[in-house]
């Protein structure tokens, strides 16, 4: 199997049909673990998700075995960025969360001449990124979809605008519009 046979797996799948769902994983499993992969390649060093682990999730979150009824292609991959999306950032409040130290600040141990890493920002930073999509998503849906599939999945542009049906040009102003606003979003949310 390959590609072209997702259109056809997702017409298939339903409660009559339970085997499509392993035909779907079995084709687009590798392209999940490609773009987790990516994603994943910019988090934290210390990162405790692995790819893989995202990929599982992620399908998890999406029915496993009992997957609904997707209407195509960029239906079924814009679900699994944006389950990819809510994964990262769950992770990233768990990690943040106070049973697991919460806000308690690392400092550095300067006497022994050891340094801790700070990472608790970049959990912060994902948040915060989080909070500025759902404002973009509000003011322009579709948007916030290419960033969705650009930041949290590790799409090109060129492949972001393809589920999202949209031009490539397009996609490129779409894309500079849409770092402007979460910059400017990121900025107030920090400093309010």
């Amino acid at each position: 199997m390959n590609e072209t046979d997702i259109p056809s797996i997702l017409e298939q799948i339903g409660p009559d049909n339970p085997g499509a769902a392993d035909w779907l994983l079995e084709v687009v499993y590798g392209e999940l673990r490609r773009l987790a992969a990516v994603r994943m390649s910019r988090e934290n060093p210390g990162q405790t998700l692995a790819p893989t682990a995202l990929v599982h999730e992620a399908w998890l979150r999406l029915g496993g075995d009992q997957q609904p009824q997707w209407r195509n292609r960029s239906h079924f991959f814009a679900a699994a960025a944006e389950s990819m999306r809510r994964i990262l950032v769950d992770n990233a409040r768990r990690k943040r969360a106070i049973r697991h130290g919460g806000r308690l600040e690392r400092v550095s141990a300067d006497a022994t001449g050891f340094e801790m890493p700070v990472q608790e920002a970049d959990n912060d930073e994902l948040i915060l990124m989080n909070e500025a999509l759902d404002g973009l998503a509000a003011h322009d849906p579709r948007k916030a979809e290419l960033v969705k599939l650009k930041y949290f999945v590790g799409l090109t542009l060129e492949e972001a605008a393809d589920p999202i049906g949209i031009a490539h040009r397009t996609a490129k102003r779409d894309w500079s519009y849409a770092r402007a606003w979460l910059f400017n979003e990121v900025q107030r949310l920090r400093n309010g």
